[in-house]
């Protein structure tokens, strides 16, 4: 094949004409049938490698249930929407190309996890677990197009440390594919785990398909990318990825709504109101947006009314919300229901707050009436400690609590309709060093992705929990963590101050499945979150910390949290495919 000027074809998109001459320069021809490679959660259509707008089209009208196909490198897009305008649409998102003669290798090494391609089924149940964790659809290995015909590829970033699977990435081979004249590559689906606290990961699956392609002789890397994506077009620009005009086309189903209608009320609130939301849209149940920054919303289905902050509803009476707010009387009530519970006692002077720390020598303060982690101190051993924590938590509440310290993994469990729906092992945020970088440049890194993956609501406080946290170890915020070293910043393991969530629902011990569920008829609630400090989630042994009337059920996917308390407030009502 004669070589090709890439000057000339630098922010050119391939259209089905310009192709036509190459290949014929070539002596080539397109050949055969339209391409059509399915990558395990729907197909990429050749826009070029269809003899018409309306054989494309129909193509696309062909997708499965279930599934997205994309027709991408589409020269004329107005002639396939007017075929079909009420089904088909222009995708959103912008094509950006690198050059790989214009790729410039890292200058900097990324160390604790290695790149491989998922080839078990393992593999693609890690990948789609991530894939969950991220909104995106899930993968059929059955479905893929074979890599000897041409389909794609997949790579997974996996931790040297753990074995988990924290990123993955899938890339296509156009010369394969579609014998392309250009021989070029794409890439597709890349995801990061929200929890990850390894630096790096997506620049380095980007960098190793564009280096595999390098190596294969490829000549450039296309991929797409949502048009207000902001972070990911930083990496792209980067690396060196110049925007490409050339259209992409959708089919309007219910995954791509979002896309083809604009940002619905869902699109106003947070990831906690959003997905009870986004689960009321599925089944036809009318959203009213009371006050979307407060979380505040009302579900409407037939003659029944139900207004929501987040997962707090009308059907939580407010002696139950008082009862969960007030961390004494929730004490007082699980005690009396023959829970087993920390000693506790109000803050009061210092001869007194001395006793306790003297009796229990280890000691958590806490605002009475808190959440989202702040204002608490665990893990206090001098009087001292206590005294200064006391005061940060009247920042929240006047009314302080001492409670007795106990080791131990901190486990949510999500109770709705009695019924115990999700467990996670809560982990404080947590820093890996690279030996170069600070605490405290590497605590800035983490609470970017992770507010990234939360939109805005979780990250880690530069705060003095965290400056006593690092004190404690022996750091502060100037100081350089070696390569490969692990700390936790926080004592606590909230989720808005950083802290990372493991999934143990299908582990959960059953004397710890009844302990939840007693605790929600003590406090007689009908959707509640229960913390408890565990050894470990399979094993009895518990000690009940607090309850929350607001749980985040946008923290336990993938468990159907959503599902069960859309079920709760509306019995009779049914998901819409």
């Amino acid at each position: 094949m004669k070589p090709h000027n890439q000057r000339l074809l630098r922010g050119q998109a391939p259209s089905y004409e310009r192709l036509q001459a190459r290949l014929a320069e070539d002596g080539s021809e397109l050949g055969g049938d339209p391409i059509a490679v399915h990558c395990g959660w729907g197909r990429l259509l050749i826009g070029h490698t269809f003899p018409d707008p309306a054989s494309l089209a129909q193509e696309l009208l062909n997708e499965q249930s279930g599934e997205r196909d994309i027709a991408l490198y589409v020269a004329a897009p107005q002639q396939i929407l007017g075929l079909e305008p009420a089904q088909l649409f222009l995708d959103p998102s912008d094509t950006l190309r690198l050059w790989f003669s214009d790729y410039r290798q890292a200058t900097r090494v990324f160390r604790g996890f290695r790149i491989r391609r998922a080839q078990s089924e393992a593999d693609w149940q890690a990948i789609n677990l991530l894939y969950q964790a991220r909104g995106m659809l899930p993968i059929d290995p059955q479905r893929l197009t074979p890599r000897h015909e041409g389909g794609p590829v997949y790579w997974l970033a996996e931790d040297d440390d753990t074995g988990a699977v924290i990123g993955s990435v899938m890339g296509l081979n156009h010369q394969k594919a579609f014998n392309d004249p250009e021989n070029g590559s794409s890439l597709w689906c890349l995801a990061v785990d929200p929890q990850c606290s390894r630096p790096g990961v997506g620049e380095v699956l980007v960098r190793h398909l564009i280096e595999h392609f390098m190596s294969r002789g490829l000549s450039y890397l296309d991929l797409s990318v949502l048009h207000d994506n902001r972070l990911a077009k930083s990496l792209y620009a980067k690396l060196g990825f110049r925007n490409l005009s050339t259209f992409a086309i959708k089919r309007k189903n219910c995954i791509n709504q979002p896309l083809f209608l604009g940002p619905g009320p869902e699109a106003q609130f947070n990831p906690y109101a959003r997905i009870i939301v986004e689960e009321a849209h599925r089944r036809g149940i009318e959203v009213q947006v009371d006050d979307a920054e407060g979380g505040l919303f009302t579900l409407v289905h037939g003659s029944r009314r139900i207004r929501c902050r987040e997962s707090l509803s009308d059907l939580t009476s407010a002696i139950s919300m008082t009862l969960c707010q007030n961390k004494s009387l929730t004490h007082k009530v699980l005690k009396n229901a023959g829970l087993n519970l920390p000693a506790q006692q109000l803050a009061g002077n210092a001869d007194d707050n001395l006793a306790f720390l003297d009796e229990h020598e280890r000691v958590v303060v806490k605002p009475l009436d808190g959440e989202q982690g702040q204002g608490v101190a665990v893990d206090l051993r001098t009087i001292e400690e206590v005294q200064s924590a006391i005061e940060t938590a009247r920042q929240f509440d006047s009314r302080v609590l001492l409670e007795s310290f106990h080791e131990g993994l901190d486990l949510r469990i999500l109770v709705i309709g009695f019924e115990v729906v999700a467990a996670a092992i809560r982990r404080p945020a947590e820093i890996i060093g690279d030996g170069r970088h600070t605490i405290g440049a590497l605590i800035e890194a983490q609470s970017r992705r992770r507010q990234a993956a939360t939109g805005g609501e979780s990250k880690i406080p530069m705060d003095a929990e965290t400056q006593r946290t690092l004190s404690t170890a022996g750091y502060d915020y100037d100081s350089v963590l070696p390569a490969g070293k692990h700390l936790f910043v926080r004592r606590t393991a909230n989720l808005h101050t950083g802290g990372v969530l493991e999934d143990v629902t299908g582990i959960l011990h059953p004397t710890l499945t009844e302990a939840a569920i007693r605790a929600a008829r003590a406090l007689d609630i009908p959707m509640v979150g229960l913390d408890l400090l565990v050894p470990a989630a399979d094993q009895p042994e518990y000690v009940f910390i607090e309850a929350n009337e607001r749980a985040g059920l946008a923290n336990h996917e993938p468990q159907p949290t959503a599902e069960r308390f859309v079920d709760l407030l509306f019995p009779h009502s049914q998901a819409v495919a």
